[in-house]
């Protein structure tokens, strides 16, 4: 079916889609299906055109190669990405538990302080009256107590 195009036009070639051109010959023969890129002796790469008139395979090639490239870099860096804020936040994770364990220490010992100070505040007030009882400078804690009879 292929061969009745040669020596015709690329677009008449193509518009069936198991041919191939190859433009310096100008040729139309059967795209070989068994193998991926037609091979050297049916057609040279940068003649060869399937599918389209206007790409030749070399740039085919070329720009599937870019494009497939760039399409994994951008898969790895997303991967990396999302593994990084991943591990991220599982360190977040494990500090702000080191935090909470570390403010809960800290809480209890504010408060052993807050009550051994209120302890001692309690003992020098009991010392202090005492002196004050034993010289006879003890005051009331209220000084009209005598009168509220």
């Amino acid at each position: 079916e292929c061969h009745q195009y040669t020596n015709r036009s690329c677009e008449e070639c193509l518009k069936n889609v198991t041919c191939l051109w190859c433009a310096s010959s100008g040729r139309c023969m059967e795209y070989p299906v068994r193998r991926i890129l037609p091979p050297a002796e049916l057609c040279e790469l940068r003649s060869a055109r399937w599918g389209v008139c206007w790409v030749n395979f070399e740039a085919l090639i070329i720009a599937m190669s870019v494009v497939g490239g760039t399409i994994l870099i951008t898969l790895g860096v997303c991967c990396c990405c999302c593994c990084k804020k991943k591990s991220k936040k599982q360190v977040l994770s494990l500090l702000s538990v080191r935090l909470d364990k570390d403010d809960e220490r800290e809480a209890r010992e504010r408060e052993k302080r807050r009550v051994r100070q209120e302890e001692r505040r309690a003992e020098m007030k009991s010392r202090h009256d005492e002196i004050r009882r034993k010289y006879g400078l003890f005051k009331e804690e209220n000084p009209y107590a005598k009168f509220d009879n």
